[in-house]
């Protein structure tokens, strides 16, 4: 198989791009070399690398049925030119199901009695032949066929097998099924109440229902709830099937065709299709499921950074109290405390001196609050106390997702060995407002929490994309060399666990690294691993300004001569202040400075932006985060009222959107913007400010129905 040649119309990109990928992906190379590709981006080579790991699947098992036929000695060259025009699994799955090894089935039972003559005779249906008279020379009291009947209902069960294993039939018919069934649900039992109600009674086209549907049934049935069904109308599926066998000339057969036909349908085809479809459905909402998840992670992690501020955590809790950390700047933890805002008057008085406290010891620029148990009440107390604060403090609602799961890891141990299980959450909560990358990467993806059913879908997947996109991200970031913890360090392209721990020894042992190059003196940290990391760790104390930008060293002679050919005097180079590149560039001639430096044009541009801004980071250009100094209650919310909120997750129905209460509000997809969209995240992504109308409020259920039209 041509893989170039097919993936290349799959992604719309030339065949000299395709084959390119290819080669840097099986030579296990970063794709950082953007004219080889045509500046694919990373979540694209990704999708690239799973089609063509499907492609080669395809092929292994095309020759695996190949071999396992002709073992058979039944391989025909009709056979063979039919698994070479194959181009799915289940193509290649209905061509080798007649020649599959079966359990004793209906089938070979009448096999074994010797009735297979007497069904080709059925299915030949010549001139004169009588069925019922043929039968009775099968008739054999010892092979239990007492009877001519009997006979022929062996006779029928091998026929039905026959037609169950046409690939031509189950070709027709999952067209059928896709086009004209249904997905069908009912209650397991009406009396019990569930969140599932809205599916008691449900239908909805398969061609058209949509993928969180899907989900929502596959979990009620799972859980018990529902009984979920294909509804098909059999009228079309029979035809096929009695057009397949029907050759009209023999009417003594045609009775016993059709009885066949329709026990082949109702007891082998339809069950099987049912089960393929119901897969296909739920592998097509999984993989949807996945990537918007994968979306909303990326958006998530790439949320701008609060830096330079101290900030003061607050893990909240009833029973056990509210964990406090302040950590400074750079994350280092200054101060802990446990307060009771929610106990008693004279615990919650306290606990606001002792917030006081805090604030006017440390400095406290901003509070970060997680959004768990007594979020709400603790958010309310500490917009309170706030306002008697000695200088202006803010505060933030962050997710806590996955503190718990980062509180009782090794990793936390190791980095905060002094610290109860519980405070380190609070410690958690503070950092991941400061720099949510470096904060969340410490955590399995899968806890981040911004997805929509993550526990039903293939969790090898799952997991599998979404450490791809922490790698994406950390890798467009960058890492300081010389600040990255392990569990950052880990999510660069190249390293592993041991040169990881390798890099953190060596800096503790040796100091800070001086340049990219003394990477090449960390143990295990071979030519190859430094080729892929290198371009994604920064050392901003380096004399070199380019180790503290995204250009790859084997780029760095390039960037030299480019910066002599734009007339940087040699003082100018040395102070590593290059502003006004882009406009140099763009003065001499992008296309004719790329060809004298022998490099395409994406490679120079990456060059150019990173020079213009050494250690830039790309979050800095996100919306920042919106800082709040007051709180709404839900009894306060009005319909019609319009506010300022946090997107906090995108779904496919809708997002949800932190307006300062403690229940994020809904926008329905419908009521995102006037225009039709397919999918929520074609306008909205996490973290966007948006501006938002109250449609309507139900208390009682704690539900916010929001609007973002007019």
């Amino acid at each position: 198989m041509e893989y170039s040649s097919i993936l290349s119309q799959q992604f719309n990109i030339k065949e000299e791009y395709a084959q390119n990928i290819i080669t840097l992906l099986d030579d296990g190379n970063t794709i950082y070399r953007k004219e080889m590709h045509g500046s694919m981006d990373d979540q694209l080579i990704r999708e690239f690398s799973d089609k063509l790991n499907y492609l080669r699947g395809l092929d292994k098992r095309r020759e695996e049925i190949r071999g396992l036929i002709e073992a058979q000695e039944k391989l025909t060259d009709d056979i063979n030119s039919a698994l070479d025009k194959a181009q799915t699994l289940s193509e290649l799955e209905d061509i080798y199901r007649p020649y599959k090894p079966k359990r004793k089935t209906r089938a070979s039972v009448a096999k074994q009695r010797g009735l297979e003559p007497l069904a080709l005779g059925i299915i030949k249906q010549e001139k004169g032949f009588n069925p019922t008279e043929y039968a009775e020379q099968f008739v054999d009291e010892e092979k239990e066929v007492p009877t001519a009947q009997d006979a022929i209902n062996g006779a029928m069960d091998i026929i039905a097998e026959q037609l169950s294993d046409s690939a031509e039939i189950r070709k027709r018919l999952r067209v059928i099924f896709r086009n004209s069934g249904s997905v069908k649900s009912v209650a397991a039992d009406e009396e019990q109440d569930s969140v599932y109600t809205n599916y008691y009674d449900y239908s909805e086209p398969v061609k058209k229902i949509a993928g969180h549907r899907v989900l929502a049934l596959n979990r009620g049935e799972k859980e018990g709830f529902l009984k979920v069904s294909i509804d098909l109308d059999s009228e079309q599926p029979l035809g096929v099937i009695n057009r397949a066998l029907d050759k009209g000339t023999n009417p003594l057969c045609s009775d016993i065709l059709k009885a066949a036909g329709e026990d082949a349908y109702t007891r082998l085809i339809f069950p099987s299709i049912e089960r393929e479809i119901r897969s296909e459905l739920t592998e097509t909402a999984d993989e949807n499921a996945i990537k918007v998840f994968a979306l909303n992670l990326k958006q998530l992690l790439m949320q701008p950074p609060v830096k330079g501020k101290t900030v003061l955590g607050l893990d909240p809790g009833y029973r056990t109290g509210c964990k406090v950390a302040v950590v400074d700047g750079t994350g280092k933890v200054l101060d802990t405390a446990v307060i009771y805002p929610t106990h008693s008057e004279q615990k919650i008085a306290q606990s606001k001196r002792k917030l006081l406290e805090l604030i006017k010891k440390h400095n406290v620029d901003i509070i970060s609050i997680g959004n768990g148990t007594a979020s709400k009440e603790t958010e309310m107390f500490a917009a309170d106390a706030i306002k008697e604060a000695d200088h202006t403090v803010y505060y933030m609602v962050v997710s806590e997702a996955g503190a718990s799961v980062y509180s009782a890891s090794k990793l936390a141990a190791t980095e905060l060995p002094e610290l109860d299980l519980t405070l380190r959450s609070a410690v958690s909560i503070a950092r991941r407002l400061q720099d949510p990358l470096a904060e969340l990467v410490k955590i399995e993806p899968k806890a981040i929490g911004v997805g929509q059913y993550q526990h039903d879908m293939p969790q090898k997947r799952l997991g599998e994309t979404l450490d791809g996109v922490v790698e994406d991200c950390v890798n467009s970031v960058g890492a300081d060399l010389n600040t990255a913890s392990p569990a950052l360090l880990l999510r660069v392209s190249g390293l592993n666990s041991t040169v990881c721990k390798n890099i953190v020894a060596y800096r503790e042992e040796n100091g800070a690294f001086n340049s990219r190059a003394e990477l090449k003196k960390v143990p295990k940290l071979g030519p190859k691993a430094f080729e892929q990391c290198a371009g994604f760790l920064r050392v901003p104390e380096s004399r070199n300004p380019l180790d503290n930008t995204g250009v790859h060293p084997e780029s760095y002679a390039t960037a030299k001569e480019l910066l002599k050919l734009v007339d940087y005097s040699d003082k100018e180079i040395k102070s590593a202040k290059f502003t006004d590149i882009a406009q140099r560039v763009k003065q001499s001639g992008t296309k004719k400075l790329a060809e004298k430096l022998g490099v395409g044009l994406p490679t120079l541009d990456d060059i150019v932006k990173e020079l213009s801004k050494p250690g830039r980071d790309p979050r800095d250009e996100m919306p920042k985060p919106m800082l709040r100094s007051d709180v709404l209650d839900i009894k306060d919310l009005k319909e019609g009222m319009e506010l300022k909120g946090t997107v906090r997750n995108v779904i496919d129905f809708g997002a949800f959107v932190d307006i300062g209460v403690h229940q994020d509000g809904l926008v329905h997809i419908s009521q995102i913007c006037d225009r039709y969209i397919k999918h929520p995240s074609e306008v909205l992504k996490v973290g966007d400010i948006v501006n938002v109308k109250i449609l309507s409020v139900d208390v009682k259920k704690n539900r916010i129905s929001l609007t973002m039209k007019g």
